[in-house]
C-alpha cells in the first residue's frame, strides 16, 4: 500500500491557500492509488515545540544519558521521522510569510536534523540519511519571488531537504496572490500543475 505524507502548514487551515492546492493534488493522488493512505501531519493544528537549550541538548544526548525530558523530545523527533521514511511521497505547503517560511516548519526541520538518524558527516561532507522520494513543494506569495534574490523561502526548504536526502523535489509556485488577475490566474495554474503532478 502506497503512502502520500502531506505536511500543512498555512496559518489559516483548510482556507490556506497552498492547503487548497496541495488537496488537488492528493485528490488526484487518491484517484490513481484507490488504495493508499496519506497521512496528515498538521503543523499548525498540533504545533510542535520550537529549538531551545532543552531541545538542542536532548537530540545531541548519548542514549545512555538521556532524561526523562530529554526521552520525550527524541520519542517526538523518532516519530516525524519515522513518517518521513515510511511515506512513498511527501507533498509540502510552503505560504511565505514576511518573506520566510512558516516557523511551524522550522520548528520540525529541528526536530528531523538529528546526526546519526537523518544525516551524517563524511570526510567528503554531510550525507543524507533518508531514502529520497519524491517531494513536491507548493509555495504561495503574494507577490513575485520565483527565481530572485528575495526568495529565501525554496533555496532554503531544498538544501534542508537535500541535507537528510530527500533531494527529489519538484515545485509549484503560485505567485502575485495579491496582484488581482495576475494572482487568479497564478492560482488557477497551480491547481492544474497539482493535479498534473499527481
Amino acid at each position: 500500500m502506497k503512502t502520500l505524507l502531506h505536511i500543512q502548514t498555512s496559518i489559516f487551515g483548510n482556507d490556506g491557500q497552498s492547503n487548497q492546492i496541495a488537496q488537488s493534488y492528493i485528490q488526484k493522488w487518491q484517484a490513481d492509488n484507490p488504495t493508499g493512505a496519506v497521512v496528515e501531519r498538521d503543523l499548525i493544528s498540533q504545533p510542535l515545540p520550537h529549538m531551545d537549550l532543552a531541545i538542542a541538548t536532548a537530540l545531541r544526548a548519548p542514549a545512555d544519558q538521556r532524561t526523562a525530558a530529554d526521552e520525550q523530545v527524541i520519542d517526538l523527533s523518532d516519530t516525524l521521522i519515522a513518517e518521513l521514511k515510511q511515506a512513498d511521497a511527501i507533498v509540502l505547503g510552503v505560504p511565505m510569510y514576511n518573506f520566510s517560511i512558516p516557523t511551524q516548519l522550522k520548528a520540525y526541520f529541528d526536530l528531523l536534523a538529528r546526526a546519526g538518524e537523518t544525516f551524517r558527516y563524511t570526510e567528503n561532507g554531510p550525507v543524507g540519511l533518508i531514502e529520497s522520494k519524491p517531494v513536491l513543494l507548493i509555495t504561495t506569495r503574494g507577490g513575485m519571488y520565483k527565481d530572485t534574490a528575495s526568495d529565501h523561502q525554496i533555496p532554503f526548504v531544498q538544501q534542508f531537504l537535500g541535507f537528510i536526502g530527500l533531494t527529489d523535489t519538484r515545485v509549484i509556485y503560485a505567485e502575485g496572490l495579491a496582484m488581482g488577475d495576475v494572482g487568479e490566474d497564478s492560482l488557477k495554474t497551480a491547481h492544474d500543475l497539482a493535479k498534473n503532478l499527481a
